[in-house]
C-alpha cells in the first residue's frame, strides 16, 4: 500500500526509531540538574543541538527546539517583529507561504501591523526584485519559504536574503519541506523547520536565530531553550529528530537523484496518459520527490477516495477536498487550475514498480470520475445558437461550473461569448485556467447580486 504524502508527514525513519527507544532510557531526567541522571540528559540534549545546528548551518547556541514547526514559525515571527518594533510594523511575505506564516501575519495585521504579499509567477516562484520593491525603512521582517509545500517549487532564498540584507531587513525562512534534502543557502536571519517532515517524530520543531538579529521572545519568561521556547523539552523526541536529520542528510544526494527520475516519469506520463491535465510547479527548480497536477472536470475528493481504495495515499490542494470551498491559496496565487488537484510526494525507498502501478490506475480513475459528472465536452456546434449565452450555475460546486461552460462554448460562434453566473469561489480561478488550457479568451468578471458573472469569448 504505497504512501505518497511525505510532504504532509514522512514515515518515522529507522534511525529515529532506534534513537527514540535508546533515549527513553537515558533522557528522561531534567537536563538542567547537576546529578548524574540530569548530566546524562544534558549530554544528550547538547549532542542533539550540535547535530541539528550542523545540519542547519548555524551555531549550536543559535538553535532551540520547539514543540512543533508551527510553534517555531509563530515564535520566530513574533520575536523578530517585537524585537524590531521601533523600526516599524511592516511585514513582507510571499503569497505562497505555509498557512502557519500567513496566520501569524493575520495576527500581526489585526494588531495594527501592515502586511504585504509578494506575488509569484505561474510556477509559484518569487522574484527577488519584487522583495526589493516592497522593503522600506519601516519593514521589520520579511518571510520566504525555501520550497513550496504544495507544488515543490524551490525559491531563490539566497538572492532574496541578499536583497533583504542590503535593506537591513532580517529574512525568516520556513525550511520545513527542504531541510532534509540539504542546508538552506544564503544570509538568512531566522530559520524554522519541523522534524516530522524528514522522518523524525512529530512534536519537534527547530528555530534558529542568528546572532545580531534583534529578537524579543513573547509570553512569560522561561529559562529553558534561551527563553525562546518555554517548557520541558521532549528530550527523547529531540534526540530522535536530530539523529534522523543527520541520517536523511547522509542519504539525501543518492535518494534525491533516484526519486527525481521517478518524479520526472510521473510528470511526463501523467500529462500523456490523462487528457486535460495541468502539471503545476517549476519543471526544474523543484524538490526531487514531489509532483502536483490538476485534472480538468474532476471532483478532487472523489478522485482521492478512488486512489485511496486503489491503495495510494496522496494529498490535494483542491477546494473539492476541503470544507472551505475555496481553492488552495498557493494554486490561487499561481493562477493555475485547482480542480481535481493531486499532490504526490514520494518517501525514501519508493520503487519504480510502485510509481508504475500508480500510473496504471490513475487514467481509469480520472475517466470514471468524469463519467460520473457527465463531463464530456460537446462537439462544437455547426450552427451556433446565439452570439452570446448566459449560464446559471448558482449552487453548483467545483467542477460543475467549468463543465457547463465546456458544454456551452460550442453553442456560440467564434467571437461570441458565454457568461457563467456562479457563487462558487473556485470559479474565479478555474474558469481563467480552463480558458488558458482550451485556447479560449477570458474576458473578465463582474459582481452580481447573487454571485459573480465570468465572461469567456470563444476563440477557436
Amino acid at each position: 500500500m504505497p504512501y505518497f504524502d511525505t510532504a504532509s508527514a514522512a514515515p518515522l525513519h529507522p534511525v529515529a526509531r532506534q534513537a527514540l527507544q535508546a533515549s527513553l532510557d537515558e533522557g528522561w531526567a531534567d537536563p538542567a540538574r547537576l546529578y548524574r541522571e540530569g548530566r546524562r540528559a544534558r549530554l544528550l540534549l547538547d549532542a542533539a543541538r550540535e547535530a541539528a545546528a550542523e545540519a542547519v548551518g548555524c551555531r549550536p547556541d543559535e538553535l532551540v527546539f520547539t514543540p512543533s514547526g508551527t510553534h517555531a514559525v509563530h515564535s520566530g515571527m513574533a520575536g523578530v517583529l517585537a524585537g524590531r518594533r521601533r523600526v516599524g510594523g511592516h511585514l513582507v511575505v510571499s503569497a505562497v507561504e505555509h498557512s502557519s506564516v500567513l496566520h501569524a501575519a493575520e495576527v500581526h495585521a489585526a494588531g495594527g501591523g501592515r502586511v504585504e504579499e509578494v506575488p509569484v509567477d505561474r510556477f509559484g516562484r518569487v522574484s527577488p526584485s519584487s522583495y526589493g520593491e516592497l522593503l522600506g525603512h519601516s519593514t521589520a521582517l520579511a518571510c520566504l519559504q525555501s520550497a513550496n509545500h504544495e507544488v515543490g517549487t524551490v525559491q531563490p532564498v539566497a538572492e532574496v536574503a541578499d536583497v533583504c540584507a542590503a535593506a537591513g531587513v532580517p529574512l525568516l525562512v520556513d525550511a520545513a519541506q527542504s531541510l532534509g534534502w540539504g542546508p538552506v543557502s544564503g544570509n538568512w536571519s531566522v530559520l524554522c523547520a519541523s522534524a516530522h517532515k524528514w522522518g523524525g517524530p512529530a512534536g519537534v520543531g527547530l528555530l534558529a536565530v542568528r546572532k545580531g538579529v534583534r529578537f524579543a521572545p513573547q509570553g512569560p519568561a522561561d529559562e529553558r531553550e534561551s527563553g525562546r521556547s518555554p517548557g520541558f523539552v521532549n528530550l527523547p523526541a529531540v534526540v530522535a529528530a536530530a539523529a534522523s536529520l543527520r541520517a536523511v542528510r547522509a542519504e539525501a544526494e543518492a535518494e534525491s537523484a533516484r526519486l527525481r527520475i521517478l518524479v520526472d516519469r510521473l510528470r511526463r506520463r501523467v500529462a500523456r496518459l490523462v487528457p486535460d491535465v495541468e502539471v503545476v510547479g517549476h519543471p526544474d527548480l523543484r524538490l526531487p520527490h514531489l509532483v502536483t497536477f490538476s485534472c480538468l472536470y474532476v471532483d478532487g475528493e472523489t478522485l482521492l477516495h478512488g486512489l485511496d481504495r486503489a491503495g495510494y495515499s496522496v494529498s490535494s490542494g483542491s477546494s473539492c477536498t476541503s470544507s472551505t470551498l475555496t481553492p488552495s491559496h498557493v494554486l490561487r496565487a499561481m493562477g493555475v487550475l485547482s480542480e481535481g488537484n493531486v499532490r504526490v510526494s514520494l518517501p525514501a525507498g519508493t520503487t519504480a514498480a510502485e510509481v508504475n502501478g500508480f500510473l496504471e490506475v490513475l487514467p481509469g480513475l480520472v475517466a470514471g470520475v468524469r463519467e460520473q459528472l457527465g463531463a464530456v465536452e460537446a462537439v462544437m456546434a455547426v450552427d451556433p445558437e446565439a452570439e452570446s449565452l448566459e449560464l446559471d450555475t448558482l449552487g453548483l460546486r467545483c467542477p460543475q461550473p467549468v463543465i457547463e461552460l465546456a458544454r456551452a462554448i460550442g453553442r456560440v460562434p467564434v467571437g461570441g461569448t458565454v457568461t457563467v453566473l456562479s457563487d462558487d469561489e473556485v470559479a474565479r480561478l478555474d474558469i481563467p485556467a480552463w480558458c488558458a488550457m482550451r485556447g479560449q479568451v477570458y474576458v473578465g468578471e463582474a459582481p452580481r447580486p447573487a454571485g459573480t458573472a465570468y465572461t469567456v469569448r470563444r476563440a477557436v
